[in-house]
């Protein structure tokens, strides 16, 4: 993801998560630690034919752990696989960037993503009631141990 990437990014963001989209400010802010020697993020774009921005994640590493911060894919593509080469490749990064262990918080009533997380190996180990506001919709906390693990 580029700069260049958030207007349509954004676009996307508010079209699947109206009700607790990132702001422009969130994104520039992430974007802003993902380049040169000491980054510590990663954040992808997946683009359609037509070069359409169809779904975006991103991934934050520090001190061994990292934590998913978003994955997104537009709802023309749900069950193509591009959820998972996403997530294929931020976990492929936090290889890179030393992780033992990767963590993310799902909306509790998300199934679809949380199956898409189970396949990967991450296991529930508790919640944060009230994460996703407004609606005072919990998240589960889901965690994937990184180092020698393989990846569907």
């Amino acid at each position: 993801m580029r700069w260049w990437d958030i207007q349509p990014v954004l676009e996307l963001e508010h079209e699947l998560f109206p009700e607790d989209a990132w702001s422009v400010g969130m994104f520039w802010s992430e974007l802003a630690h993902s380049r040169g020697p000491q980054s510590t993020r990663r954040y992808i774009v997946a683009e359609d034919g037509d070069g359409r921005i169809v779904g975006y994640a991103g991934l934050a590493a520090a001190g061994g752990l990292g934590d998913v911060q978003t994955i997104a894919v537009d709802r023309s593509q749900w069950s193509t696989g591009l959820g998972s080469r996403m997530l294929t490749d931020l976990l492929q990064h936090a290889t890179a960037f030393e992780c033992d262990e990767v963590l993310l918080e799902v909306r509790v009533d998300n199934t679809r993503a949380q199956k898409l997380y189970e396949r990967f190996g991450f296991e529930p180990i508790g919640f944060r009631r009230g994460y996703y506001q407004p609606g005072n919709v919990d998240a589960l906390v889901m965690r994937l141990h990184v180092q020698g693990t393989e990846t569907h």
